[in-house]
């Protein structure tokens, strides 16, 4: 017996303590307390308290106890007139945010330009797609030469404050608010790179963010070097004429670089994709009522027979992991790197009768072979655990054994990247 209230009474010290905090909560302010918790006398009867909190959740939804905070907000609330419309925005803000997927968001008529705006080719920012993982805001990836870059920013950096203000709780699109800004003005993020160990404040100046979707390079030895950092409406303009001169050189391989590619699109993905796919799909999509939509290969195949080594990363993200995981599948590329983002479900814009819009997501993809990407990632063929090494001698004074590792591949050499550093070392 005397075991057993041993174990009793600590609870029930909890249950006291907790309760305690809950009225404690209200010191030092006025207020009125529910007739549903109290006796006759206006007591709080704790006996209420439990039986109240401890029902299970209804099961079935009436729209009553809506109009009814409704009517509590406009008859009690303390600075009058409220404005209705924003309570109804809140509202409908509110519903979306109750799916739990932070992909899916309702805008208001301000924030749906906004963010139409953004995926034109040209803003003004730092230069860095963002996500959220695990209910953390965190940076997808950095663009090429971008401030966000130039500061230090990598994928998978945690983003806890942004001007001090933190970002728990926040959307992407509301992070993407606060982050952007006039060119020449100054936006600080409190960021880690390695987790809790390592937090610090990076001030970054803004600038105007025009997107290079596509580079083109030659490698030597017949190798061209490839590197799409971004699918928008430009995207496949850009990489139509790098084909065209691509082609031109007849090459013996190809290394299309993907890292910290946030992807975009979905039409230029599969566009580009089809230019190695002669047959077959690129991917698929499902939606929630099982229904399966396949988007075929289309257009030239000019690209197709040329050896080609893809490379990912973490930021590697959404159209270009479609579009490695369809090259992977098909069996055209050999997939090097890092195990990629997994941002694989399809969001559908619609701008609604008032301008306002909603994100929502409606399909998750799938690889050729049916691979989930969402959550999952594209897994590479040979992992590299350090993509760049410090080097005096290299450009920048950073050297890309990625990139080294894939013309090796291509030219036939076994080399591994750290064979290749110590040799270099």
């Amino acid at each position: 017996m005397l075991e057993k209230n041993k174990k009793i009474l600590p609870l029930a010290i909890a249950a006291a303590l907790v309760f305690t905090f809950a009225l404690g909560f209200f010191g030092g302010s006025s207020y009125s307390v529910s007739s549903k918790i109290t006796n006759e006398s206006g007591q709080v009867e704790i006996a209420r308290v439990i039986d109240l909190y401890s029902k299970t959740r209804s099961e079935e939804v009436s729209f009553d106890q809506f109009w009814n905070v409704w009517d509590m907000i406009h008859k009690n609330y303390v600075d009058q007139p409220v404005d209705d419309v924003t309570l109804f925005y809140g509202a409908i803000e509110g519903l979306v945010q109750g799916l739990g997927d932070p992909h899916s968001v309702y805008f208001p008529p301000t924030d749906a330009k906004e963010f139409a705006d953004n995926l034109a080719g040209e803003f003004e920012g730092i230069g860095a797609e963002i996500g959220i993982r695990d209910e953390q805001l965190q940076v997808i990836a950095p663009l090429p030469d971008s401030p966000a870059q130039k500061a230090g920013l990598r994928p998978g950096d945690n983003i806890y404050a942004i001007d001090g203000e933190e970002t728990q709780g926040l959307t992407v699109e509301k992070a993407v608010t606060k982050i952007r800004g006039p060119r020449g003005t100054e936006v600080v993020l409190t960021v880690s790179h390695d987790g809790f160990d390592a937090i610090e404040e990076v001030s970054i100046v803004r600038e105007t963010i025009a997107i290079p979707t596509v580079i083109l390079e030659d490698e030597g030895d017949g190798i061209v070097y490839l590197r799409i950092s971004h699918f928008n409406d430009d995207t496949f303009g850009d990489f139509n004429a790098m084909v065209k001169e691509i082609v031109s050189k007849d090459p013996k391989g190809i290394v299309l670089d993907l890292r910290s590619n946030p992807g975009g699109f979905l039409d230029s993905a599969v566009k580009v994709a089809s230019e190695w796919v002669t047959d077959g799909l690129i991917l698929k999509e499902r939606f929630q009522d099982g229904d399966v939509q396949e988007y075929p290969t289309r257009g030239a195949h000019r690209l197709a027979g040329i050896p080609t080594v893809i490379l990912i990363d973490e930021g590697t993200a959404s159209g270009s992991e479609i579009l490695a995981g369809a090259l992977q599948d098909h069996g055209l590329a050999t997939v090097i790197g890092r195990t990629s983002y997994g941002k694989g479900s399809v969001q559908n814009f619609e701008v609604l009768p008032d301008g306002s819009a909603i994100k929502l997501t409606i399909a998750k993809w799938l690889t050729p072979k049916e691979r989930q990407i969402d959550g999952e990632g594209i897994a590479p063929d040979i992992d590299i655990e350090e993509m760049f090494v410090e080097d005096e001698t290299a450009e920048d004074g950073v050297r890309d054994i990625g990139r080294e590792r894939a013309v090796h591949i291509l030219l036939g050499i076994d080399v591994t990247p750290d064979v290749a550093a110590a040799d270099e070392n």
